[in-house]
């Protein structure tokens, strides 16, 4: 998903003086180190973006977990919170169906 954004001119001087002072190999990566650093220290935004990737299919409740920097349970809680019906998928369905017939044959 190609995008471009407009940035300030003195911005961009500063991106290019930072690849120039050898801190950055090239602008790009002065822009995804910004940007992960400014997602580090908003959790709530980090809570945000996993909440949207996970509602839209793009990612597992695991990854959204580890994205929103919590737990696979508080990310679960955030969303019941929310309001967010969590979909088992029809593999993972399979699966359950598959391991609650073996405990039933155990124990019958």
């Amino acid at each position: 998903m190609p995008s471009s954004y407009n940035l300030p001119e003195l911005v961009k001087k500063e991106i290019g003086a930072l690849v120039k002072a050898g801190y950055y190999s090239s602008k790009s990566d002065v822009v995804k180190d910004a940007l992960r650093t400014f997602l580090y220290s908003r959790k709530r935004l980090r809570l945000a973006a996993a909440v949207e990737l996970y509602k839209d299919g793009e990612i597992t409740l695991g990854k959204a977990a580890e994205i929103a920097d919590v737990g696979i349970i508080e990310f679960k809680e955030r969303l019941k919170e929310l309001g967010i019906a969590r979909a088992v998928r029809s593999e993972s369905a399979a699966k359950m169906d598959r391991a609650l017939a073996e405990i039933k044959r155990t124990y019958e």
